[in-house]
């Protein structure tokens, strides 16, 4: 809803922009269900239900008749045909995903890589992702636009690159090659930005107010927060570099790097050298991690489990979130044993802020980060949902 001086395009446009919200984060809904939550009238969630039908962006079909007594409204729900692409550059591979409206990843490829890719490189490989797409599983689908989850500090003004450090990149406009490589408009974003956003919308901490979020890729740790239901992004764009803090470590033998950081210390590269795998995915290690029986393995996992949890401790006692999620390789150091990790980081936490803390694992695995790229193109959707995205 807008204000009482907004002109009547501008308020069509801000309600137009609710019903599409509304269907695309909460799934289908009847024309009912869309008049009591916008507090619109019927005949006016008629008429945007029709002009928003007219364009691809929600669908109507007819309610089950068996399962409601009396007669009840056209049920609303998502375009099947409005896609986002997203990808996410990582030092291991380059993953793309074309993400439907509703935060339906409905094709994803993952191009394992041997050597660091440069932002061009990462451009052409979506590019020609859409373009293999559009004669497939893209075929007659209303690409809005790409978006790019970046292991690295991004610039919230214009979506600078400002550094990457472990893809060597810096000052990249990665947004820039993007819109070149595929006519679309084109954004960048923090990834674990990118993550908890999508976590707190379609994953662990939906209808949370209050999260922290640890992501744990190939590149190292990163953060992401939602305090009182607001994003929080920082004066630049570049809250949330949990990796870079110095770690706590109450044991010298818990210590692999004097002086490192975070990441240096709770590491995906170490986990895979205890388990002698060169490369893997999430799912991979994690099944690995899970079937080894050597005491090296058990060591490292303890002693990253260790330095971990007086993390989330230090979190939990800084910003007193309801949830802390984790994804990524940070997920399967406490699906070794969760109880026992929650324990200890209870154990480290004043007991007021923990009596309420709930920590789990993100619930969207891979596609997390590409949800979470995908929603910076559906939020321009959502502020004019009828405007031409080129």
């Amino acid at each position: 809803m807008t204000s009482r001086g907004s002109s009547g395009g501008d308020v069509r446009r801000a309600n137009l922009g609710s019903v599409v919200r509304l269907v695309h984060r909460d799934g289908a809904l009847s024309r009912a269900e869309l008049t009591a939550r916008t507090g619109l009238n019927r005949s006016t969630i008629s008429d945007l239900v029709g002009a928003l039908s007219d364009a691809g962006l929600v669908a109507e079909r007819e309610p089950d008749l068996t399962r409601r007594v009396g007669r009840p409204s056209p049920v609303v729900e998502p375009g099947p045909g409005v896609v986002a692409l997203a990808v996410n550059p990582e030092v291991d591979a380059v993953e793309i995903g074309a993400v439907a409206l509703g935060g339906r990843v409905i094709a994803r490829i993952r191009h394992s890589v041997d050597r660091l890719v440069t932002p061009a490189e990462t451009a052409r490989y979506v590019g020609d992702a859409l373009a293999a797409w559009r004669r497939g599983p893209l075929a007659g689908a209303r690409v809005r636009g790409v978006a790019a989850a970046v292991p690295g500090l991004v610039r919230a003004a214009d979506g600078l690159v400002r550094v990457a450090p472990h893809l060597g990149w810096r000052e990249a406009d990665l947004a820039g090659e993007l819109a070149r490589a595929t006519g679309l408009p084109a954004v960048a974003a923090n990834d674990a930005s990118a993550g908890v956003v999508a976590e707190g919308l379609f994953g662990s901490a939906r209808g949370c107010d209050d999260v922290v979020y640890l992501n744990g890729g190939a590149s190292g740790i990163g953060g992401g927060l939602i305090l009182a239901g607001t994003h929080i992004v920082g004066a630049g764009g570049y809250a949330g570099e949990w990796g870079q803090n110095q770690p706590s470590i109450s044991a010298d033998a818990d210590r692999r790097v004097p002086g490192g950081v975070l990441e240096d210390e709770v590491n995906r590269r170490r986990l895979l050298a205890a388990v002698r795998m060169s490369a893997a995915d999430d799912d991979a290690l994690g099944r690995a991690l899970a079937a080894a029986t050597g005491r090296d393995v058990a060591d490292e996992v303890a002693r990253q489990r260790r330095i971990l949890q007086a993390t989330l401790a230090n979190a939990a006692n800084v910003l007193n979130p309801r949830v802390i999620v984790l994804g990524g390789f940070l997920a399967l150091l406490r699906a070794a044993d969760p109880r026992a990790f929650d324990r200890g980081v209870r154990a480290q936490t004043l007991p007021a802020p923990a009596e309420n803390l709930d920590i789990r694992a993100a619930a969207l695995g891979a596609d997390r980060l590409l949800i979470g790229a995908a929603e910076r193109v559906f939020d321009a959707l959502v502020a004019d949902p009828l405007a031409d995205p080129r």
